[in-house]
């Protein structure tokens, strides 16, 4: 689990798609969950939600 919040967080700290403002907050928050047992759950039910309120605008830009 650890090993797979290590890896999201190399990759955010190299995206170019993430804004330099949001950066320091999610690799903050990801520091946080690392240490945590359900981490993983957490991570996954957040990305989830986040993914059912911006799929329509995704959509409607043609990006999906």
């Amino acid at each position: 689990m650890k090993e797979k919040i290590e890896e999201v967080i190399q990759h955010v700290q190299k995206s170019e798609k993430v804004s330099e403002e949001d950066k320091p907050l999610i690799l903050e928050k990801l520091e946080e969950w690392r240490e945590e047992d359900e981490a993983i759950t957490d991570i996954s039910v957040r990305f989830q939600n986040w993914w059912i309120e911006m799929e329509p605008i995704f959509a409607e830009l043609g990006w999906i």
